[in-house]
């Protein structure tokens, strides 16, 4: 029997009662794994205590929803249904997650411990637009006419995929979900969804919305799982047709491996990254050191284009240093739990990942580099850690070139252009780079330069929801966001019609 879990919330920020079912969601129902399946503890990163425990699924789980899936895709969605319906239903889903935004942003602070109010706001208002905007081009995907010559019609189609396999990382799994389910379903798939097993409960809350938007069954379907068995099963099941996938490049390699070694599905992969933050020396300075801190201290530093890698032009090196390091403080002042008045700086999503960051902090020690503030945990309990700032750090070190995934960030002095794109360029990530000039002719010198699928000039990790976001080198494949992502999501089928030639 499925199960539920109710939380009540009385804090000085929100006050109310949600309840999310913790099973299976599977052609439009509520189920129980077919082998019982694993349990599933989902621990608060504030405390280190249990919030719930949810239910996991497995291969056989995988294979009733792709059935589903399918069976949908040809029956009920795909191209049964006219692009103007998927987009009512679409804009109806929007109007049901406006709704409920406040129990959603509840949601998803308690489960990744980030800051209620700036989710509510700001998170929860993108949310809903990317849903809109894809409702909105559900009915206006196009192919064309093509001149050949006058005895041929020639055309194309832009054709759903059928079913697509959605695995999602935990540090934004709301805004996740909704990235990947709007433009799978504004473009005629179906799809087989795996939040993470550390942050389910905003996707398990929207399942329901799915069913009172009039999602046909089995349009969407929702398994949770471990990576190993429910992804693997996802990436390995050959009758799904596309693989949507945002987390580590190490997970990244795996889903390839598995497409290849089944049935040659598609692949979208949005992967790792160590973006760069570039500061002239001819910027605001206080706008300058906002937006750099902004860029590597939001959601904890737990962002794929999170900017680690600062670099200061020499001329304002000191200054920067001084204002950063302020913020920095001020910040760490901010640090606590989610639905804490104030509250700015949450804690690591969990007990693994903060090990994670703080052997990176130990690794920036032992090769030479110092830390300026920061360097240790907060408080006695959670995954709390301070914001961390190293200075004198050289190119070759791990804490330069892996992605960390917390709030450390290196602070580095340059001399000219030429230097700092060669630093920037150093490394196998290309997910995004920050570059904060107020000479318009560098900006775009330096936007072409760099080794990235995403360049914020002025400003970072601002990014808005009609322009494309994908990465360069490693850090991926495809693209989200825009109307690029609709490609993501169709094929394009080639006509050929004879209207006058005879053999």
């Amino acid at each position: 029997m499925v199960k539920t879990y109710t939380q009540n919330f009385n804090t000085t920020v929100y006050q109310g009662t949600i309840t999310v079912k913790t099973g299976l969601f599977i052609d439009g129902r509520w189920v129980d794994p077919v082998k019982g399946g694993d349990s599933i503890d989902v621990v608060d990163p504030t405390n280190g205590r249990i919030i719930t425990t949810i239910q996991g699924g497995g291969p056989q789980d995988v294979d009733i929803a792709v059935k589903a899936a399918r069976k949908a895709f040809k029956t009920s969605w795909g191209l049964k249904v006219p692009g103007s319906e998927r987009g009512r239903i679409l804009n109806k889903f929007g109007d049901l997650l406006e709704k409920h935004a406040e129990e959603l942003a509840a949601l998803e602070a308690l489960n990744v411990g980030k800051p209620f109010i700036p989710t509510k706001l700001f998170e929860l208002r993108s949310v809903v637009q990317v849903v809109r905007y894809y409702a909105g081009w559900a009915d206006k995907v196009h192919g064309k006419t093509i001149e050949t010559n006058e005895k041929k019609l020639a055309y194309t189609r832009h054709e759903p995929y059928g079913v697509v396999g959605a695995i999602i990382p935990w540090n934004a799994p709301l805004m996740s979900t909704v990235l990947k389910i709007a433009p799978v379903l504004a473009t005629g798939n179906t799809v087989v969804f795996k939040p993470s097993e550390l942050t389910p409960l905003t996707a398990l809350f929207i399942a329901d919305l799915l069913n009172d938007a009039e999602v046909p069954p089995g349009v969407v379907n929702v398994v949770n799982g471990y990576g190993p068995t429910v992804g693997s099963a996802i990436a390995l099941h050959p009758n799904v047709d596309k693989i949507t996938f945002t987390g580590s490049t190490l997970t990244g390699r795996k889903i390839l491996k598995a497409s290849a070694e089944s049935n040659l599905k598609g692949v979208t992969l949005e992967l790792g990254g160590k973006s760069p933050t570039i500061i002239f020396d001819d910027v605001v300075l206080d706008q300058a050191i906002k937006w750099a801190a902004l860029g590597i201290f939001s959601n904890m530093g737990q962002i794929c284009t999170a900017g680690s890698r600062i670099y200061v032009q020499e001329a304002v090196y000191d200054k920067f240093l001084k204002g950063f390091t302020a913020y920095a403080e001020d910040l760490t002042k901010a640090t606590g739990p989610p639905f804490e008045q104030g509250s700015r700086h949450g804690p690591q999503i969990s007990k693994i990942q903060f090990d994670r960051v703080m052997s990176f902090i130990s690794s920036g020690k032992s090769e030479g580099a110092k830390i300026r503030i920061g360097g240790e945990r907060y408080g006695e309990e959670g995954y709390f850690i301070k914001p961390t700032v190293f200075v004198d750090a050289k190119p070759s070190m791990k804490i330069m070139q892996e992605e960390i995934f917390g709030p450390v960030c290196s602070i580095v002095k340059f001399k000219t252009e030429e230097e700092v794109i060669e630093w920037a360029n150093n490394t196998t990530y290309g997910l995004a780079a920050n570059v904060l000039t107020e000479n318009s002719a560098r900006a775009i010198r330096m936007a072409h330069a760099l080794e990235a699928g995403v360049i914020y000039v002025n400003n970072t990790i601002s990014g808005e929801i009609n322009v494309p976001f994908g990465g360069y080198k490693q850090s991926g494949m495809g693209r989200e966001m825009g109307e690029e992502a609709l490609a993501t999501y169709t094929q394009v089928k080639a006509v050929h019609i004879n209207i006058g030639q005879v053999l």
